[in-house]
């Protein structure tokens, strides 16, 4: 079935759309916009300028998370008659199957895929989508927008949440809520809000929020159905997940709402368990890459925010030897090194908040050495862990000061590693 462009949408199409980005987002909105038949051009910081002239030559404008609501470009665009969408709303305006959404601080990534993993394990037709690096714009041209038995499990981060106007999501799972782009949304309170509206998007009996996002939501005095507050945090541990991935937390949280959400939809509990058991996590996240000398070796790169740095060390019996920093995205550093103190032997500080994490370091007491690049911080890692000791990469902030992304990040650590290993074979 062709796909067809909504009647507000479809005569704006016949003048060029402008796509304001020329990440995944924008790539994904030029796939569909090819696939509508419809002609693009290109904005973006870097590249091409979108000026008032530009402006007058458009009636659309598809744009990217990285734009913000009030950015000057779109009110450029508003002023000059445009209609202006995110990308995942535009997107939606052609999916014709169920959407289920994932959002939180942490864990959105795994839990996304855990569930597309899980609904295919039983032949339900599922795809991941979002901002899990394949973007709904490419799933829906791809896929001729999808039938109706086919779920897309999309990850939906604050950035996409606060731009939504048209999205509607079948079911609505998030994970739990902690510090992190402040950066972006100037506090917790407005970093909140943004996800927030993903609850009023979503049908009340069809949302399940973990327990830290629930207690913040009752905080601001946000009401939620009691049968959406999944008590995700404290439970025992679930021998028939042992061996699993799920088996400890953090990832126990994950499963815990997972499982809410699959009983909600009438689907067996013990189908749920033996997805788990062939579920494998993706790369960069709490990965045991080797063991050298009696040191071993975790790429957590992934972890870009506090809590999830929080997580990972919590994971050890015995203190780290930690490498940390990059590009701030707002937050407590000083908070944040005074919970990882006692289990931190020695930190390595690496990228722009080296500066600030030493101070903090200082005043906490935690032992500590600033490293100019990754390689560096690894071979001082290992003179301080000690045999049995754990090095671990879990930055806790963004990749872009001295990385591509966190898989250049996590990629360069595992090098270093590999070449450490190859100098003692």
């Amino acid at each position: 079935m062709p796909l067809v462009a909504p009647d507000f949408i479809s005569p704006r199409l016949a003048s060029p759309v402008a796509v304001f980005g020329s990440g995944v987002t924008g790539h994904g909105a030029a796939v569909l916009l090819s696939k509508l038949g419809a002609r693009m051009t290109l904005y973006d910081r870097e590249g091409l300028e979108f000026t008032d002239a530009a402006a007058a030559g458009h009636r659309l404008v598809i744009f990217s998370p990285g734009f913000s609501l009030h950015h000057p470009w779109l009110e450029k665009a508003r002023k000059a008659g445009c209609i202006c969408l995110p990308e995942l709303d535009f997107a939606w305006l052609f999916w014709r199957g169920r959407l289920v959404a994932v959002t939180g601080t942490n864990g959105k990534t795994t839990l996304t895929e855990f569930l597309v993993h899980a609904l295919s394990s039983v032949g339900a037709p599922a795809v991941a989508a979002g901002n899990i690096g394949v973007t709904l714009a490419q799933v829906a041209a791809l896929g001729d927008g999808g039938t109706a038995d086919t779920t897309a499990v999309c990850e939906i981060s604050s950035f996409q949440a606060e731009q939504l106007g048209h999205l509607r999501a079948d079911a609505l799972l998030w994970t739990n809520f902690a510090e992190d782009h402040l950066e972006r949304h100037g506090g917790m309170d407005a970093y909140f809000e943004a996800k927030w509206q993903l609850v009023g998007r979503t049908p009340p009996a069809s949302v399940f929020v973990g327990t830290s996002v629930a207690r913040f939501a009752a905080a601001l005095g946000r009401p939620l159905p009691k049968a959406a507050c999944v008590e995700t945090l404290g439970q025992a541990a679930d021998p028939s997940l042992d061996g699993t991935v799920f088996g400890f937390y953090p990832q126990l949280e994950n499963f815990v709402l997972a499982a809410a959400w699959w009983s909600s939809s009438g689907r067996d509990l013990k189908a749920l368990k033996a997805a788990a058991r062939t579920f494998k996590l993706g790369r960069h996240r709490l990965t045991r890459v080797a063991t050298l000398d009696g040191v071993t070796y975790w790429n957590d790169s992934k972890a870009t925010n506090f809590h999830a740095v929080e997580a990972a060390v919590a994971r050890f019996d015995r203190p780290v030897v930690l490498i940390a920093g990059g590009r701030s995205k707002g937050g407590d550093i000083e908070g944040f090194v005074r919970r990882l103190a006692p289990k931190v032997a020695h930190a390595v500080l690496i990228g722009e908040t080296g500066p600030a994490m030493g101070a903090a370091c200082d005043l906490f007491k935690v032992p500590h050495t600033h490293a100019g690049g990754i390689e560096e911080a690894v071979r001082i890692a290992a003179a301080h862990a000690g045999y049995e000791g754990n090095v671990l990469l879990s930055p806790g902030f963004s990749s872009f000061d001295m990385f591509r992304n966190y898989q250049d990040r996590g990629e360069r650590f595992e090098h270093v590693v590999a070449e450490m290993q190859t100098a003692r074979v």
